[in-house]
C-alpha cells in the first residue's frame, strides 16, 4: 500500500502516523461534542482526552514490548522500532482506562456517564486508526485466496513492520475498521433505545469490541504473543466478554441516584 505518503525535506510523512493523529483528534472532538450536548464541561473532557491519548500511546507500546519480549531481549537494537510501531490496541485501552479513572475523579466528572461519552469516540478513532494500519501494512492477515484478498508490494512495509510481500492476505485491518464502524453506529442507535443507565454505552462497546476482536484474531497473520495457547489480544477479549456482561447486569440493577429538587426545578423552569 502506501506506508510513506511524501517527504518534506529531511522529514517523511507516514500514512500510519498521519491517520493515527487524525484518529485521536476525531475521537477527542466527538467526545467533547457529546459532553457539551449532555451538559458536561467540554474543557474537562478535553483535558481527560489528552491524558487518555498519551496513556493509549504508551500502553500500546508497552503491551507490544511485553508480548514480544523474547524478540526484543534478543534484539535490543530493535527497541527503537517501538517508536514507529502502533503497538497493541488492548495495551492502550487498558492503560488509558486506568488513567481515565484517575483523571475522572481528579476532574470531578461522573465516572460511568463520562465513559458513555467517550466510548463512541474510541470506536470512531479505531476506524480511522485501522485504515492507517492498512496503508502502513501492519496488523496484516493470514494468506488467503478469497476474492477480497490484498497483496502488499511496498518494500518499506516489509522493512518497517515485516509485512509479507506479493502474498494475498486477509485484509484484517479493514475487517477491524468495518467492525468498529458497525459498533459505532450500533452504539449511537442503541443508546437511544431501552432503559438507559450510566455505563451502559461504555460496557456495550467493550463487549462488542471484544467479540469482534476475538473473531478477527483467527484471520491475523502477524506475530502477537501467546497466553495459554491463545494470541494475547484474543485471550484479553475472552476475559472482557464476561466482565462486560457482569458490569452491564450490575449497573443495570443499581437504583438511579435521586434527583436533586433544585436541579429538577431548574429544568422545569
Amino acid at each position: 500500500m502506501f506506508p510513506k505518503l511524501f517527504d518534506l525535506g529531511p522529514f517523511s510523512v507516514y500514512s500510519y502516523g498521519l491517520l493515527l493523529a487524525l484518529a485521536y483528534l476525531a475521537g477527542l472532538q466527538m467526545a467533547v461534542w457529546r459532553a457539551k450536548a449532555r451538559g458536561i464541561d467540554g474543557t474537562k473532557v478535553m483535558d481527560l482526552g489528552v491524558g487518555i491519548i498519551i496513556a493509549a500511546l504508551v500502553g500500546a507500546k508497552l503491551m507490544l514490548l511485553v508480548v514480544d519480549f523474547d524478540y526484543f531481549s534478543a534484539n535490543p537494537a530493535e527497541l527503537l522500532s517501538l517508536a514507529r510501531s502502533g503497538g497493541v490496541f488492548y495495551g492502550g485501552l487498558i492503560l488509558a482506562s486506568l488513567v481515565a479513572i484517575w483523571q475522572v475523579r481528579r476532574l470531578h466528572l461522573p465516572v460511568w456517564a463520562t465513559g458513555d461519552i467517550i466510548a463512541p469516540g474510541i470506536a470512531l478513532g479505531h476506524v480511522v486508526g485501522r485504515l492507517g494500519c492498512f496503508l502502513g501494512g501492519c496488523c496484516y492477515g493470514r494468506e488467503t485466496h478469497l476474492p477480497w484478498a490484498v497483496t502488499f508490494t511496498s518494500p518499506l512495509a516489509l522493512a518497517n513492520v515485516g509485512t509479507p510481500l506479493n502474498v494475498p492476505l486477509h485484509p484484517t485491518q479493514l475487517y477491524e475498521a468495518g467492525a468498529a464502524a458497525i459498533i459505532l453506529a450500533g452504539l449511537l442507535v442503541f443508546e437511544r433505545r431501552g432503559r438507559a443507565f450510566p455505563g451502559r454505552t461504555f460496557w456495550v462497546y467493550i463487549l462488542a469490541y471484544a467479540i469482534s476482536r476475538f473473531i478477527i484474531e483467527f484471520f491475523r497473520g502477524d506475530p502477537r504473543g501467546v497466553v495459554l495457547s491463545l494470541p494475547t489480544s484474543q485471550f484479553i477479549a475472552l476475559v472482557l466478554v464476561p466482565v462486560s456482561l457482569v458490569m452491564l447486569v450490575y449497573l443495570g440493577r443499581r437504583e438511579p441516584a435521586p434527583q436533586e429538587p433544585g436541579r429538577k426545578a431548574r429544568r422545569h423552569a
